[in-house]
């Protein structure tokens, strides 16, 4: 039994990070490995940090099965600065970008890119509260275009593809995976770019994971801002200038993690155990809790839900917190209430989290 309290957290981000994970960062704060110093201490050019970060990537490519011919850089700048970056990296002067927009992030995405050039909108779900999807019959793309972008998972409303959408042969797609990283397998060969803040699954807040298919690096135009040059990050191996080494380490000591406890067909399986439990809460309280996501649309990460009124929104809220049931607050822009349901989030929060649930709706239904 430990010592230490821990709630049962569903911050959206930055969010619950694995219990052994903690601890072995807690036993080598003071001496890494005999060290006589913390990560947080030791150059990143010395051989104990290369080790650590190349030790990541390695463990990051057997997770994701990442083939050869892809790079992969640990940043910093989270997920927001890659929105600027892809179209500066990817997007030749005067070519256009393509933009699916599911939700608030994927927009933000749009509208950073805008700013830089000629940007395209194949779907935008806003006018239905972004609750749903696109069909590929909704779509038309340009066969020249520079590349597709999409958000895989929408943190805010909840929406989450299931499988990459069919794009013109020899356009690159390009995704920001940072709220369901690692959540469950995927197919890198079918991307040309993925990127992903780590502080929802994969790490603490400060590193941003890019992988990049080498043949990309090709466009990348000559005079960029050095730290903004895709090219240069990765043939610097991500040690151009000093990384957020803190961050990559632990980020290193989740993956190692995700490897034993049975790699990201495992975590898909868990994962998908705690979302139905809460969807099935959601589904059978006969109008009580209201899902924001169409069913098929649901993500198995981020559950936005309803209550009959704003009032028992906030009972709910302060009630679930005198419960140790933190992070449930609905994003700002929505309202509401929402659970994430991140890999590292203990399946007994979950099944927490329901039986509040149901108590609640007996209480106040």
């Amino acid at each position: 039994m430990s010592a230490y309290k821990r709630v049962h957290n569903f911050n959206p981000g930055p969010s619950v990070l694995p219990v052994p994970v903690l601890e072995q960062a807690q036993a080598e704060m003071l001496d890494y490995q005999g060290t006589g110093m913390s990560v947080m201490e030791m150059s990143h050019r010395s051989k104990e940090f290369e080790t650590i970060i190349q030790t990541a990537e390695a463990d990051l490519r057997e997770l994701l099965g990442i083939p050869q011919n892809y790079k992969v850089m640990f940043l910093q700048g989270g997920a927001s600065l890659q929105f600027a970056m892809v179209a500066m990296n990817l997007r030749a002067a005067g070519a256009s970008a393509d933009y699916i927009i599911t939700g608030a992030w994927s927009r933000t995405a749009f509208k950073e890119a805008q700013k830089l050039g000629n940007t395209r909108v194949v779907f935008n779900g806003e006018s239905e509260n972004f609750t749903r999807l696109p069909e590929d019959a909704e779509m038309s793309f340009d066969p020249n275009a520079a590349y597709v972008h999409f958000c895989h998972n929408e943190t805010i409303h909840g929406v989450e593809f299931k499988r990459e959408p069919v794009v013109p042969e020899g356009v690159p797609l390009v995704c920001d995976m940072s709220s369901d990283f690692l959540s469950q397998p995927i197919d890198v060969s079918k991307y040309g770019v993925i990127y992903a803040g780590a502080q929802k699954n994969a790490g603490p807040a400060g590193v941003t994971i890019v992988i990049v298919r080498e043949d990309l690096l090709a466009r990348v135009p000559e005079k960029l801002p050095v730290m903004l040059d895709y090219k240069v990050l990765a043939e610097s191996g991500s040690l151009h200038n000093t990384p957020p080494c803190y961050a990559i380490y632990i980020t290193g000591l989740v993956l190692k993690w995700l490897k034993g406890l049975g790699g990201l067909t495992k975590m898909y399986e868990i994962n998908r155990q705690k979302a139905d439990m809460v969807y099935k809460v959601i589904d059978e309280s006969g109008g009580f809790y209201r899902g924001h996501a169409r069913p098929e649309a649901r993500s198995i990460m981020n559950i936005p839900f309803r209550l009959p009124n704003e009032q028992l929104e906030d009972t709910f809220v302060k009630e679930a917190k005198k419960a140790d049931l933190i992070g449930l607050k609905g994003h700002r822009s929505v309202g509401g209430l929402r659970a994430s349901l991140y890999n590292a989030l203990p399946l007994e929060s979950a099944q927490a989290l329901v039986e509040f649930m149901k108590d609640f709706q007996q209480r106040y239904g």
